[in-house]
C-alpha cells in the first residue's frame, strides 16, 4: 500500500507579522504530538537556496528586479526538488515559511515585474507543485514596524523603503479575497490569520484554521 502524499502549508505575511514564529510553535506542536514533518524557508533550505539567500539579503547588494525573482525561483527549484517533493511522498506535512505567493507581493506588487512572466517562472521551478493551504497572517503595520525594528540591522528586502512595503502589504490584502483566488488557482487556497494578541493566542487561530480542514492530526484530539 502506498504512502498517502504528505501536505504542504505555507506561512505567509508581510514583514514583522509573526509567521516564523508560529510555523515553529506549530513545528513544536506536531514534534511533541510525534507527527512527522520538514520545516523549510524560503529562499534557503538547499546548500544551493542559503547561498543564494547571502546574496538576496546581503544589505546594500545591488540587484535588478528580474535577477532578484530569478535567483528566488532558483533557490525555490532546488528546494522543492530535493526537499519539499521527498518530504511529501514519504507522507510528511511540510511547513514552509514563504512559498511563490510572497514572489507575487514582493516581485510583482512590490518590483513592478510583469505578473505573466513570473507565473510561467514559478511553474517551472515548482514543476506546478500547489499548496494545501496558505496560512496568512495579518497585523497592523504600526505594530509590524516596532517588530522588524526591535529586530536589529535590517536586511536587503526590509531596507527597501517605505513606498515598497506599502505595495506589498496591499498586495498580500488582496491575496484572500475569493476572487483573486479563483484567478490563481496555482497558489490553492488563501487563509486569514489575525496576528494581533499574544503567541499562543495566534496559535489557537492557527490551528483552528487547520483543525477545520484537517481534524487529524490538527483538532483538539490530535494536538
Amino acid at each position: 500500500m502506498s504512502t498517502p502524499r504528505g501536505r504542504l502549508i505555507v506561512f505567509e505575511a508581510p514583514e514583522g507579522a509573526g509567521k516564523t514564529t508560529q510555523l515553529g510553535r506549530l513545528g513544536d506542536q506536531l514534534g511533541r504530538r510525534g507527527t512527522p514533518f520538514t520545516a523549510v524557508r524560503e529562499p534557503g533550505g538547499t546548500p544551493l537556496g542559503d547561498e543564494i539567500r547571502r546574496l538576496l539579503l546581503e544589505p546594500g547588494r545591488d540587484l535588478s528586479p528580474r535577477a532578484e525573482a530569478l535567483l528566488f525561483m532558483a533557490s525555490r527549484a532546488e528546494l522543492v526538488a530535493k526537499v519539499i517533493r521527498p518530504a511529501l511522498e514519504r507522507g510528511e506535512i511540510v511547513l514552509a515559511d514563504r512559498f511563490f505567493l510572497s514572489t507575487y507581493a514582493y516581485q510583482v506588487h512590490g518590483r513592478g515585474l510583469p505578473f505573466e512572466e513570473i507565473r510561467t517562472a514559478n511553474a517551472l521551478a515548482t514543476g506546478g507543485l500547489v499548496p494545501d493551504l496558505t496560512l496568512l497572517l495579518t497585523l497592523r503595520a504600526a505594530v509590524r514596524g516596532a517588530r522588524t525594528a526591535a529586530r536589529g540591522a535590517a536586511d536587503r528586502i526590509e531596507d527597501a523603503g517605505e513606498d515598497f512595503h506599502a505595495r506589498v502589504e496591499a498586495a498580500f490584502a488582496r491575496f484572500v479575497s475569493p476572487e483573486w483566488q479563483r484567478a490563481h488557482p496555482e497558489c490553492g487556497p488563501v487563509v486569514e490569520v489575525s496576528g494581533d494578541g499574544d503567541e499562543a493566542v495566534v496559535s489557537a487561530r492557527v490551528l483552528a484554521a487547520l483543525a477545520e480542514r484537517w481534524p487529524d492530526p490538527f483538532g483538539a484530539a490530535g494536538m
